[in-house]
């Protein structure tokens, strides 16, 4: 699945984030998993011994997520802080009102960094995609790919 050409857009601070992570891989959770990989050894038998197996595991893992990760790094590029006034781009924050609901805060991220419960949205998430480009005032109506209309009033831009 691994894509050498694809690049990962990412704010300075996700990229931080995925090298943190990367760093905690590495070290912590690398030794925590050489040690139950011994002590599952220490109990002898390895044919039927559940924790040798879910160490393994693990450790598969671990090796997996990390490949994924120095991947991500090599190939990320970090968006630049687009200083247009008041435009949407990756980077910023928004106070959208969608669908006459309350008005709340998100920042408009790539989709490495996409959190929707922590008010990240993806900018190729539909919400995202309909408001690139676009400014405090505006209003956008998209459909999604259920065929519901979604309407998004841009309340205010950071």
């Amino acid at each position: 699945m691994e894509n050498n050409s694809k690049t990962y857009k990412l704010t300075k601070q996700g990229l931080i984030d995925i090298k943190s992570e990367l760093e905690q891989l590495k070290t912590v959770e690398r030794e925590k998993n050489l040690e139950a990989l011994k002590d599952a050894r220490a109990q002898g038998d390895l044919s039927e011994n559940a924790d040798y197996d879910a160490a393994r595991e693990d450790q598969a893992r671990i090796e997996k997520r990390i490949k994924e990760l120095e991947n991500i790094v090599k190939h990320a590029e970090i968006i630049r802080e687009d200083n247009r006034k008041g435009k949407i781009n990756i980077g910023k924050r928004v106070k959208l009102q969608i669908n006459g609901n309350e008005p709340k805060m998100y920042t408009i991220v790539g989709t490495l960094e996409a959190d929707p419960l922590n008010a990240k949205i993806s900018n190729e998430s539909p919400v995202g995609k309909a408001v690139i480009g676009r400014k405090k005032g505006d209003t956008v109506t998209f459909k999604t790919e259920a065929n519901k209309e979604i309407n998004v009033v841009i309340l205010d831009v950071k």
